[in-house]
């Protein structure tokens, strides 16, 4: 079947699943335009009219995995539930989010490291993107940070009303948060448990390791 060229009715959405899923099978580095153009039936030149190099096209995943559960979290961490019930929503929120779109959960693992070390964009088009893809990463860190903190606010809440024992609040919510990215590299749709029983595992397990 014939390449498609540059189209502007192709969806980006439809090209990110696509790369994140190649991404998933093969990693950043061996990863190529063309393998990510061959998911979505297109030239890899085509690729170039939505994302200016592999880097930039790389930071969108990562942009559309952190926007996937903001929205969704930010409306539980705003809520009149107490601390215990929004963070056992988040937490099931976030598991069965990242169960359901594995390709995503493991770019969240395994591709920061690219990230941090792409050379500013300048890896794929010279010097000319530097500025701008310096300014998206550091805003894509910015707002993993936010992602992050909406957890650890809850936990330190909790805390502090005692719903929750005495912790440090950022180790734990770092590692509360490395063990669901981390369901991104191990769980399979028609496994053992569905992605709403892992959930309900992550949530009892954690509520029982914080509980005052």
């Amino acid at each position: 079947m014939a390449r498609k060229p540059a189209d502007q009715t192709v969806d980006r959405e439809d090209i990110l699943w696509a790369a994140a899923e190649v991404l998933h099978r093969k990693g950043y580095e061996a990863t190529t335009m063309k393998d990510i153009a061959a998911e979505v039936n297109l030239t890899a030149a085509s690729l170039y009219h939505h994302f200016k190099n592999k880097d930039f096209l790389l930071l969108n995943v990562l942009e559309s995995g952190l926007d996937i559960g903001i929205a969704k979290l930010e409306e539980i961490a705003a809520s009149d539930l107490t601390n215990t019930a929004k963070l056992a929503q988040m937490i099931r929120y976030h598991v069965v989010i990242i169960a359901n779109n594995v390709a995503i959960g493991s770019a969240m693992i395994f591709e920061i490291r690219p990230l941090l070390n792409a050379s500013a964009g300048r890896r794929y088009g010279g010097d000319k993107f530097k500025e701008e893809f310096s300014e998206r990463r550091s805003r894509f860190f910015a707002r993993r940070d936010y992602f992050e903190g909406l957890f650890r606010n809850v936990l330190l809440a909790g805390v502090c009303a005692g719903e929750f024992r005495q912790v440090d609040a950022p180790t734990v919510t770092r590692a509360i948060l490395g063990a669901h990215n981390w369901v991104g590299v191990w769980y399979r749709d028609g496994g053992r448990l569905s992605s709403e029983e892992v959930a309900d595992v992550m949530v009892d397990t954690w509520l029982a390791a914080l509980r005052a």
